[in-house]
């Protein structure tokens, strides 16, 4: 009896963990799709293909995450979020979320960035 109990809790803490690696999986996707679109409309034309790329690296590091709680964590509620209500409200939530610090930590490493501008800010800088 007490091993059919034990290898149920197995179970269900094989399947808890299983979906938030699912959830934690689209998170990353719903994030780096987000941090291309955002650096694509809000850095300088001029910025280097190889600074965009950095500047998304830390966008989408776990490093970065990390100071929001588990980056697998981190990433599960932006999927969570993207599955429950869709790609705005998964936008949404990254820019109130993340996106402040985001600016803060590309400018502490010299990085030349305008206010605080959400995705739905459609102009590009020059």
């Amino acid at each position: 009896m007490f091993s059919a109990v034990l290898e149920s809790v197995r179970d269900e803490n094989m399947n808890s963990e299983r979906a938030l690696r699912d959830q934690a999986w689209v998170g990353d996707a719903v994030l780096a799709l987000y941090a291309r679109r955002w650096l694509l409309r809000h850095t300088p034309k001029k910025m280097s293909d190889a600074d965009r790329q950095l500047l998304f690296e830390l966008f989408v590091s776990n490093q970065f995450l990390s100071s929001f709680g588990e980056p697998s964590q981190v990433e599960a509620a932006i999927g969570g979020r993207f599955e429950q209500e869709g790609l705005l409200a998964a936008f949404t939530y990254i820019e109130k979320s993340f996106l402040e610090s985001f600016c803060r930590s590309a400018r502490k490493r010299g990085y030349i960035l305008s206010g605080r501008r959400t995705i739905f800010s459609e102009t590009p800088t020059d």
